[in-house]
């Protein structure tokens, strides 16, 4: 299994495509304009405490104030509120909590009204930005995130991730982290801490530290609300989450940011750095197929191999998933095979459009019907598997009596949603899919006709596409003899739609 990462860049966006074996799973975004990721920290005052709902409202500087519920608070809230007074007037001015005496801990079945007030100033975190018409989530429970820990100010506790198997290890992780974080601050160990040495750890641990001390150095007498701490950029904070052994090429197309991806990769891993790699000439996206792939997964309409296809659709409430066998017959195969069949493929495919869309919240997926018991067990397993490399938190529930399948999945961020279609040339003001999706289904067609072993075969479609399949070196009717060695005959038609196109073989019979 090969990772690449390849980044375009242009005057105030930038674009991060996830590649595995060459197939794009993952497609983030870091906009100029995005003042509210997920981990950024506020120095803000509190609007307004609501006790019906045991929660307050926080006026960070976005449009809507953000959300702080008693359970986001933290329990170390009373120490949190005293040494943001002491040192937003001066009294305080050493951050290392050593000598800081630790109030009594927030009860956890409180009330808000009796932990927090109106007006009052509070740092807090985002947790989830911005969506719809609601503003951020925030928490007041602080973590500056590193690569391989998780500082946790006003705490003592030392965790480990779950997904670290071995217990020897962990016990040897929680020994040495133990040994060098300073009093006042606790540590959350990461999965790709596993196997460093003690070294590795401190030098990210005093990194994190620094982020601290500089993040309380804007706290005296700031501008409320002001964001005092921000994420890492975004090419630094992907490959800090994501990064490990797997990846084989890190691709840059801006010759500034390819410098600090370059540095940053250095220092979490010396061996890796020869990967990073300038992109000079042409689109870079265009170069590795990516902007394809974009056109032909981000529609309603996804197909898949076999002629199978998903239809998605978006709600304010929840994410609905089809899944359609589409043309496909197999007459070696009873119903219940073929079923399991395009299943199997729809759940790969639904796993990979999860982290494509960053679809978060509620997601039903309606699987086709299947009979036995085993396979749709076999088939939740499978779903399971495909989904284990997520880093979004979710929860997967085993298929229902309709043979609906419900998933929860961590929503910290609106889902990708890219425009694929284009104006439609017959019709004034409609809109249709893109040339490269029709072509896509072209394709998935003619691997099936190829198959039956036609000796000729004629393609009709309208001009604009006719166009788009022979010009060009290779064109895609190049790739097809090259990959078939049958060449088609594209004919032209006017008096097709855009969408319309229909195969002949020799003798002039249209091709089912």
């Amino acid at each position: 299994m090969n990772k690449e990462l390849i980044v375009r860049s242009s005057s105030d966006i930038v674009d991060f495509a996830l590649l595995k074996d060459g197939k794009l799973i993952e497609l983030h975004k870091d906009d100029e304009d995005n003042d509210f990721a997920v981990g950024d920290i506020f120095i803000a005052k509190i609007r307004k405490v609501m006790p019906g709902l045991n929660a307050a409202f926080v006026n960070v500087g976005y449009e809507k104030d953000g959300f702080l519920h008693y359970h986001d608070l933290g329990p170390q809230m009373p120490s949190l509120l005293k040494f943001i007074k002491r040192v937003s007037t001066g009294k305080l001015r050493d951050y290392n909590l050593k000598d800081f005496p630790l109030e009594k801990e927030l009860d956890k079945h409180g009330k808000i009204a009796n932990a927090i007030k109106s007006n009052q100033s509070i740092l807090v975190q985002v947790v989830k930005e911005p969506i719809s018409t609601k503003g951020p989530r925030i928490s007041s429970e602080l973590s500056i995130a590193g690569r391989y820990i998780v500082l946790v100010p006003f705490s003592n506790r030392i965790s480990i991730s779950q997904k670290i198997e071995s217990q020897e290890e962990k016990d040897r992780l929680k020994r040495l982290v133990k040994s060098i974080t300073p009093k006042g601050f606790g540590v959350i160990i990461r999965t790709v801490a596993e196997g460093k040495k003690v070294a590795e750890l401190d030098s990210d641990l005093q990194t994190l530290l620094g982020r601290w001390t500089a993040m309380c150095k804007k706290l005296y007498k700031a501008h409320h609300p002001t964001k005092v701490l921000g994420e890492m950029n975004k090419a630094s904070s992907i490959l800090r989450d994501i990064f490990n052994d797997s990846f084989s090429g890190i691709i840059v197309d801006d010759e500034e940011m390819y410098v600090q991806v370059k540095d940053y990769v250095q220092q979490i891993a010396p061996k890796k750095e020869s990967i990073v790699k300038y992109h000079k000439n042409g689109p870079i996206f265009e170069k590795y197929g990516i902007e394809r792939q974009i056109k032909t997964s981000f529609g309603r309409t996804v197909s898949m191999a076999r002629g199978a296809y998903l239809v998605i659709e978006h709600t304010e409430a929840l994410h609905v998933v089809d899944v359609n066998s589409g043309n496909r017959s197999n007459k070696e195969k009873n119903q219940e095979d073929t079923a399991l069949e395009v299943n199997m493929i729809s759940a790969q495919e639904i796993a990979r459009q999860l982290r494509l869309r960053d679809m978060g919240g509620i997601i039903v997926i309606d699987f086709i019907d299947m009979g036995k018991a085993e396979n749709r067990k076999k088939l939740y397993n499978y779903l399971r598997d495909e989904m284990k490399d997520d880093k979004a938190k979710h929860k997967i529930l085993p298929p229902s009596k309709f043979g609906l399948v419900q998933i929860t999945r961590q929503r910290v961020r609106p889902e990708r949603n890219i425009k694929t279609k284009e104006e439609n040339p017959n019709v004034l003001g409609d809109e249709i899919e893109a040339p490269i999706k029709v072509v896509d289904r072209i394709n998935q067609d003619l691997q099936r006709i190829f198959k039956k072993d036609y000796k000729k075969v004629t393609l009709n479609t309208h001009p604009f596409i006719a166009a788009f399949l022979t010009k060009g070196y290779p064109s895609p009717r190049s790739k097809w003899f090259f990959e078939h060695k049958k060449w088609v005959k594209v004919l032209p038609r006017d008096a097709y739609t855009y969408l319309e196109y229909h195969f002949f073989d020799k003798d002039g019979n249209k091709i089912k």
